[in-house]
C-alpha cells in the first residue's frame, strides 16, 4: 500500500505542479516597522494597517474567488483550493490560500496532488487520546502547508445531538467537554505547523437537513452547558484564528448576523482575537452582519464588497468596524507565523502521513462485542474464512462532502450515485488484502455481499465470517434512517444463521441500528478508517494490536429512544434544487443543492439533556452506551479519594490491568450535580488513557476545574459551582463506574 501512494506522488505528470511553486510568484521583501519581529502582533497589525487604504482593507474582508455558481475563472495567483483572498504584494501581505479538511487535506486544488486520508474525526475521537489528537492535527497541518496553503478548514465543534446527521463523521463526540479537549489539541497542532487553523460550524448546526433555512432553536442556559461550552473550550484550549459561522439560524436569527453568539458571547465574553469567517454563502446582508461582529464573507465579496464600502460612506457602518475586521485578520496573521514564514509547495511525504493514519485507526477501532473470546482470532490455527460486503476486496469507505480527500490512484469503486452525480469513495486499503497477509495459511475467499443467499453459503463453508457493512454519509444530507441501508441488515442475519462465528465489521460515520446483534459473535466499528484503515483492521483481529478505543457517541438500540424519534424538517414541502448563491462552492459537494426551500424549526427541547445525558435522565438502556469499548484484556478500578480545593476537584484512583495481555484503558470521570442545580444524572469531567502491563497497576490523578463543575446562571450571565454535595463516578464507561465517593463544595466567597 505504501509502495503504491509513493508512486503516486513519483509520478512524473506531477512533478511539475511542484516546480511552480506555491502560485505566488517572488517579491522583494516589503520594508516597514511592522516587519520587526519582536514587537507584539497586534502593534505590528496597527503599523501595517497605517499604510492601507480603504479598498486593500476591503479586500482582505472577502474571497477573491467567484461567487457559488458562477462561472468567472479563479484569479491566477489561486492554487484553486476551497477559498481564495488576494494579499497586498506592496506591504507583504500574503494571499490566503484556503482549503478544506478535517480528516485530511480535501480539495487540494486544481493541481489534484495527493494528500493522505485519515480517519474520520469521529473515529480520532474515539481514542480519547489528547496525544494522538494533537499528532492528528499536526499532521493536517503539514501536508495542508505542504501543499502551499495556509488556511485549514477543519475543526467541527458541533455536538452529535442528531445522530442521524450527514456530518456526523467530521465531529468529534456528544460531549462538550470531550469535543472541546480533544479537538482543542488538534487545532493547536495545525496551527502549531504555521498554519491557521478554523472551527466551525458555529453554532448549533446540529442536522444537514434544511442547513440555509431551519432555525435551531435552544434556551440560553443550554446553550452555554452545551454546544457553546465545546467552542468555548476548543478556543481557549488551541487560540484558533477563526471561526467558521454556520448556515443555519439560532433562535431565529442567522448565525452570521447574530450579535449573541458573535458580540456577546465569541469576543467579549470568551475574549477571542481571532476572525469570524462565514461558511460558504452563509452571508445574508451587509450592515446587519457586520453590526454583529462578523468580519470575513466567503467565498466572494456579495455583502462584504461594494456593499460594505457604500454602507461605510453612509455612515451605515462605522469605520472602525472595518478596521476592527481588518485588525484581527492581520493580528492572526503575525501571531501565527502566516506573514513571516509563507509555505513552499512540495510533495507530501506519504509514509509519515499513513503511520500516523495507521496509528489513529488502530486507537479508535472499538469493539463492541466478543462473545466467547471469539476474538482475537489465531492466524496459525484458522483454516478458512469468509470475507463478505462492503467491497472489502479493494477499500475501506470514506464520509463525503467538503472533507471528502482523494482516494490515492483514484476511486476503488466505480459509478456515481445516480441523485448527487458523485459517488461514495473508498481508500484504497483493502481488507481481504490485509486478512490474508496476516493469515496466509487459511483459505480466504471473497463474497461481494449482494446476494444474502451466496453470501450465507460461502459462510457456512468456512470455519469463521467476517461481513464487512457500511452506511455512506456526507454533506449536504441527512440519513433517513439509522438502520443499515441496502438490505445490510438481511446479509448479516442469514450469514450469522450460516455461520455461528460471524463477525461484523462496521464502516460507518455514526451510529446504526443492530436488530442482529444477539445472532454474531463479534462486532467491531472502525468508523471512517482512512488510508492504512484495513491494516489497522486486521492487526486488530489478530490480536496485534490490543484495541481501546471507547464510544465518543451512544449508539441507541432504536430511533424510537432518541430525543427526536423523526428527523426535524419541513412541513410538507418536498426537496427542492437550491438557488444558485447555494450551490457549486469550491469544496463542497454532497448533495448541497437538495435543501428544501421552506423555513422550519428545529426545536431542542431536550435541551441539556443531549447524548448519552438524554438516555440517563429518561431512563433509556442504549444499545451500547457512551465510552463503552472492550479489550482483549480486563481492568479493575479501586481506591477512589475525592478532593475539593476551592472550586475545584482532585480525584484519585487506581486501574490494575487483571488480564494476561498488555492494554490500554480509558479511564472515565463523571460527576452527578448536587440536586438543587437541575442538571441531568451526570456528566463526563475528565478521562485518562493509560497503558498497562498485564498485571501492572497505576494511579492516576485528574483534577477538575471549575467550568466542569458548574451551571450558566443566566440570569448573571456568568457560570457558577452551586454548593453542596458532588458524586464522583469512575470507571470505564458512562454506564460502568464501579467507584464512587461525595465531596461537598462550598459557596464561593
Amino acid at each position: 500500500m505504501i509502495i503504491g501512494i509513493a508512486a503516486v506522488l513519483l509520478n512524473a505528470a506531477l512533478l511539475p505542479a511542484f516546480a511552480q511553486g506555491a502560485g505566488q510568484a517572488a517579491r522583494p521583501a516589503p520594508t516597514g516597522p511592522w516587519m520587526d519581529k519582536s514587537l507584539p502582533p497586534d502593534r505590528r497589525a496597527d503599523l501595517v494597517m497605517e499604510q492601507m487604504t480603504l479598498d486593500e482593507k476591503l479586500g482582505l474582508v472577502h474571497g477573491g474567488s467567484a461567487y457559488s455558481g458562477q462561472a468567472t475563472p479563479q484569479p491566477t495567483q489561486s492554487l484553486g483550493g476551497a477559498g481564495f483572498i488576494p494579499g497586498v504584494p506592496r506591504l507583504g501581505i500574503p494571499d490566503f490560500q484556503m482549503t478544506d479538511g478535517r480528516s485530511g487535506v480535501a480539495n487540494t486544488g486544481r493541481r489534484g496532488r495527493y494528500a493522505t486520508a485519515l480517519p474520520s474525526s469521529l473515529a480520532a475521537g474515539a481514542t480519547w487520546d489528547l496525544k494522538l489528537a494533537y499528532e492528528y492535527g499536526a499532521l493536517l497541518g503539514k501536508e495542508t502547508r505542504d501543499l502551499g496553503f495556509n488556511v485549514s478548514l477543519g475543526g467541527t465543534a458541533n455536538l452529535i445531538r442528531e445522530p442521524r446527521n450527514g456530518r456526523n463523521f467530521e465531529c468529534w463526540s456528544e460531549d462538550p467537554i470531550a469535543i472541546g479537549k480533544m479537538l482543542g489539541r488538534a487545532l493547536k497542532g495545525t496551527q502549531d505547523q504555521l498554519v491557521v487553523g478554523n472551527i466551525n460550524r458555529y453554532a448549533v448546526n446540529d442536522q444537514e437537513n434544511g442547513r440555509q433555512i431551519y432555525s435551531a432553536n435552544l434556551d440560553k442556559r443550554s446553550l452555554r452547558e452545551t454546544d457553546l461550552l465545546a467552542f468555548e473550550i476548543a478556543i481557549k484550549e488551541s487560540d484558533v484564528g477563526t471561526v467558521m459561522c454556520a448556515y443555519s439560524k439560532l433562535n431565529g436569527i442567522y448565525a452570521c448576523e447574530s450579535p449573541y453568539l458573535l458580540n456577546d458571547v465569541l469576543k467579549k465574553a470568551w475574549g477571542y482575537k481571532g476572525w469570524v469567517m462565514s461558511d460558504w454563502g452563509a452571508v445574508h446582508s451587509t450592515v446587519p452582519s457586520a453590526l454583529a461582529g462578523f468580519d470575513q464573507e466567503m467565498p466572494s465579496g456579495r455583502y462584504f464588497g461594494d456593499a460594505l464600502k457604500t454602507a461605510l460612506e453612509k455612515g451605515e457602518a462605522p469605520m472602525s468596524r472595518l478596521n476592527d475586521m481588518v485588525h484581527r485578520i492581520l493580528r492572526t496573521e503575525f501571531a501565527l507565523g502566516i506573514f513571516d514564514n509563507p509555505p513552499s509547495a512540495h510533495p507530501v511525504n506519504p509514509f509519515t502521513g499513513a503511520e500516523v493514519a495507521q496509528r489513529v485507526a488502530e486507537q479508535s477501532a472499538v469493539v463492541l462485542k466478543n462473545a466467547n473470546g471469539q476474538l482475537p482470532l489465531k492466524a496459525g490455527v484458522i483454516k478458512s474464512i469468509a470475507i463478505i460486503g462492503s467491497h472489502a476486496d479493494v477499500g475501506v469507505l470514506s464520509g463525503g462532502g467538503s472533507d471528502q480527500v482523494d482516494a490515492a490512484g483514484g476511486n476503488p469503486v466505480a459509478g456515481p450515485n445516480p441523485v448527487t452525480g458523485r459517488g461514495p469513495v473508498w481508500q484504497p486499503s483493502a481488507p481481504l488484502k490485509a486478512i490474508r497477509e496476516r493469515a496466509p495459511k487459511a483459505k480466504v475467499d471473497y463474497d461481494a455481499g449482494t446476494d444474502p443467499a451466496s453470501a450465507a453459503k460461502l459462510a457456512a463453508a468456512s470455519e469463521v465470517a467476517v461481513v464487512f457493512v457500511n452506511q455512506h454519509t456526507t454533506e449536504g444530507r441527512d440519513v433517513t434512517s439509522l438502520a443499515l441501508p441496502d438490505n445490510q441488515d438481511q446479509l448479516v442475519s442469514q450469514v450469522a444463521a450460516a455461520n455461528p462465528h460471524t463477525i461484523v465489521v462496521l464502516e460507518t460515520g455514526g451510529p446504526v441500528t443492530m436488530p442482529w446483534i444477539d445472532k454474531v459473535s463479534g462486532v467491531l466499528e472502525i468508523w471512517y478508517p482512512g488510508i492504512r484503515g484495513a491494516e489497522a483492521m486486521a492487526n486488530i483481529l489478530f490480536g496485534s494490536v490490543n484495541p481501546s478505543g471507547k464510544l465518543p457517541v451512544t449508539f441507541p438500540k432504536s430511533e424510537a429512544d432518541l430525543p427526536h424519534p423523526v428527523l426535524p424538517g419541513p412541513p410538507s414541502a418536498p426537496p427542492q434544487p437550491a438557488p444558485a448563491a447555494q450551490t457549486g462552492a469550491a469544496g463542497q459537494g454532497g448533495g448541497r443543492g437538495q435543501t428544501p426551500q421552506v423555513p422550519f424549526d428545529v426545536n431542542y427541547t431536550e435541551g441539556l439533556k443531549a447524548g448519552y445525558k438524554w438516555f440517563d435522565a429518561e431512563n433509556k438502556e442504549p444499545l451500547f452506551p457512551f465510552g463503552f469499548g472492550l479489550s482483549y484484556t480486563t481492568f479493575s478500578y479501586s481506591q477512589l479519594k475525592a478532593a475539593a480545593s476551592g472550586q475545584n476537584v482532585t480525584v484519585t484512583f487506581s486501574v490494575r490491568n487483571t488480564g494476561k495481555v498488555a492494554g490500554a484503558e480509558v479511564a472515565q470521570v463523571y460527576v452527578s450535580l448536587p440536586a438543587t442545580a437541575g442538571e441531568p444524572p451526570k456528566r463526563l469531567v475528565a478521562w485518562d488513557k493509560i497503558q498497562l502491563a498485564a498485571g501492572e497497576s497505576k494511579a492516576v490523578t485528574l483534577t477538575v476545574e471549575s467550568l466542569y463543575l458548574s451551571i450558566f446562571n443566566v440570569d448573571k450571565d456568568a457560570w457558577e459551582t452551586p454548593p453542596g454535595e458532588y458524586k464522583v463516578l469512575v470507571g470505564g464507561s458512562s454506564r460502568s463506574t464501579p467507584l464512587s465517593e461525595i465531596v461537598r463544595i462550598a459557596a464561593a466567597r
